[in-house]
């Protein structure tokens, strides 16, 4: 392992540590991708279509330390070309510590309107990309003792309307994660993060619906991303004894339907 290259202080949690953050130029990623590095981390922030918002985070964040983050490209679907995203991450710091699965499509797929380019594209976005990418990575997390962090969604233990495959796709990973937490334990941890009415799709929704929603919540108020970045760093740096876990960051929308 090569020591750390940026001046990260050490006192934070994260010094000298690296973490890949899948779709990480914009939105969640983006908020997570900022939390972390304010933590000390070292990002390799992948993105896919997003070049001009991931270069304006990278030079954000490398303003602050420079050499702490680099770029990787990348299309999640062509499952060959996750191993060179793996190799890539890994090289750019000589380790990989944290794997953030957040990358994920999203929209509705009533049924009788469902095609297998639809079904493709959202089981390989939420549930293979994350396998194929956790996989790949295994050997660098195992060397670290690693974390792999897989954004799910409330939605995939409890369906939404109108969208059957992305929340086939969201309970898969939910599984997955379990799964894998068995599977790289003892050495790597595994956990994931659902969130609820925390960020709207771009596509919008109208004001009516959006109090609905916010209605149902325990809590009858929205989140925000930072709230899911809080919840990305407990698991980072305060929860050693915890893998395998889903952690609900809803507001209590889960519980009240």
């Amino acid at each position: 392992m090569t020591p750390p290259s940026d001046d990260a202080p050490v006192s934070a949690p994260l010094s000298g540590k690296a973490a890949l953050v899948t779709g990480g130029a914009r939105r969640l990623g983006a908020v997570v991708s900022r939390a972390l590095h304010a933590a000390g981390a070292r990002i390799v922030l992948h993105y896919r279509s997003s070049a001009e918002a991931a270069e304006l985070l990278a030079q954000e964040l490398n303003g602050r330390r420079p050499g702490s983050v680099v770029l990787a490209a990348g299309d999640l679907l062509q499952t060959q070309a996750l191993e060179q995203l793996a190799a890539s991450a890994v090289a750019a710091f000589g380790r990989l510590d944290i794997l953030v699965n957040n990358a994920s499509t999203f929209y509705p797929t009533p049924i009788g309107q469902i095609d297998e380019r639809a079904w493709l594209d959202l089981i390989g976005t939420n549930l293979k990309a994350p396998l194929f990418l956790a996989q790949a990575t295994s050997e660098a997390l195992r060397e670290s003792g690693g974390l792999i962090l897989n954004l799910v969604d409330i939605h995939g233990m409890r369906p939404l309307r109108r969208h059957p495959v992305y929340s086939a796709a969201k309970a898969g990973l939910i599984m997955l994660t379990k799964s894998l937490a068995r599977e790289l334990g003892p050495r790597v941890r595994v956990n994931a993060i659902a969130p609820g009415p925390v960020l709207w799709p771009e596509s919008g929704v109208d004001e009516a619906l959006r109090q609905r929603i916010i209605d149902r919540t325990a809590l009858k108020r929205g989140g925000r991303p930072e709230d899911i970045a809080r919840a990305a760093l407990f698991f980072a740096c305060d929860a050693p004894f915890v893998t395998g876990q889903i952690l609900a960051v809803d507001g209590g929308r889960s519980i009240g339907w």
